[in-house]
């Protein structure tokens, strides 16, 4: 079954772009469009959508708000933000309240298409790499951005050998490079990362790096403590 993919994006010429890249894969299927973060939450309530693109400055509701709403439904999508440098502070704040990654909007199509199917098959892997030097840019800059007690308090939850695998997922590595780096099994990292997920209440890697930050287990400099 292709992937049901969402445009929302305030610029037509734009969406047209992303729309014929997207149309020439046999696995991906434009189903809907929206010109802004109000009417992607009307197309959303009516159609099935897998995976969303979304841009973050829009009128009438912004990208940040819309992926909060439409994450906290039952039936969620995957929330994928398109941004640019200078919008990476939303981008930050859309990734706290549930997308699962972003891009850049000039990203290459093929960087664009495999992080489509990376969201939608329910990994983030676009994201922690790239994730960690938007927050390294950006977190000293945003409100809230100092150590939390209420996240410390959820790091405590985890075994000593978790918060290892959480601070290597935090620094951006992937479950290969993990057990290569703790001489595990790829296997027996990836059931790591279940648990630190269920543990903390996260929904995919790109929360566990937000919340290294906001616990200061990973500082701007991508250094652990």
């Amino acid at each position: 079954m292709a992937i049901r993919v969402m445009l929302v994006d305030d610029q037509a010429l734009l969406r047209t772009g992303f729309r014929m890249v997207l149309a020439a894969q046999p696995d991906m299927e434009v189903v809907a469009e929206a010109g802004d973060g109000a009417e992607a939450l009307e197309v959303v309530a009516t159609t099935a959508v897998d995976v969303v693109l979304m841009d973050v400055r829009m009128p009438r509701l912004d990208g940040v708000e819309a992926t909060r709403r439409i994450c906290a439904r039952e039936d969620a999508p995957k929330v994928l933000i398109l941004t640019t440098f200078d919008l990476d502070e939303y981008a930050f704040s859309a990734l706290k309240v549930g997308a699962s990654g972003f891009m850049l909007k000039d990203v290459p199509p093929t960087e664009l298409l495999g992080a489509i199917r990376a969201v939608h098959s329910g990994d983030a892997v676009v994201a922690p790499s790239t994730t960690r030097r938007l927050l390294d840019r950006f977190t000293p800059m945003l409100p809230g951005a100092a150590p939390s007690a209420a996240a410390d308090d959820r790091i405590g939850r985890l075994t000593d050998r978790e918060r290892e695998v959480m601070l290597l997922v935090a620094q951006g590595l992937s479950n290969g490079e993990i057990a290569g780096r703790l001489v595990l099994s790829e296997a027996t990292v990836k059931t790591h990362v279940g648990r630190i997920l269920t543990k903390l209440g996260l929904r995919d890697r790109v929360q566990v790096v937000v919340l290294a930050y906001e616990s200061g287990l990973v500082r701007a400099g991508g250094a652990g403590l």
